[in-house]
């Protein structure tokens, strides 16, 4: 029986398949983090926060026992746009767990990304639509 309802618990939950868009950037990382940073503040936005994601897994690795490094460099900028989240929170209050919007730079042996994940079919597509204009500013 046990069995029974976790399987019908699986089943009943949405799948877990979440996506990453990324882009190549022509330049340094340097380059790459300014250039979003410039291109988000473009539309009006402020970054609410840098998350250096990077740096707390150099700094921590040991801790954790790995000797594996991962990135040169990684951020993760975070921001929101109150029109667009008021809309899509409109649409549906538990878009809430969406925001706030990320788009991580990172650097892997001098291969420099941009990039986010993706959202949700229907009124989130917006907002993918409005993370990949801002990714491609950054990348001009």
């Amino acid at each position: 029986m046990r069995y029974l309802v976790t399987a019908l618990v699986l089943a009943a939950m949405p799948a877990a398949a979440e996506e990453v868009v990324t882009h190549d950037f022509e330049g340094s990382y340097e380059d790459a983090t300014f250039a979003l940073e410039n291109a988000i503040i473009g539309q009006g936005l402020v970054v609410d926060h840098v998350s250096d994601v990077g740096d707390m897994l150099a700094r921590t690795r040991e801790d954790v026992g790995s000797d594996v490094v991962l990135y040169d460099g990684a951020v993760v900028m975070q921001f929101c746009s109150a029109s667009l989240s008021r809309k899509m929170m409109e649409a549906d209050p538990l878009n809430i767990a969406h925001c706030p919007y990320g788009i991580f730079v990172i650097d892997r042996d001098g291969a420099v990304q941009i990039g986010y994940r993706t959202f949700p079919e229907g009124e989130m597509q917006e907002v993918q639509a409005f993370l990949e204009t801002i990714v491609q500013e950054a990348l001009e």
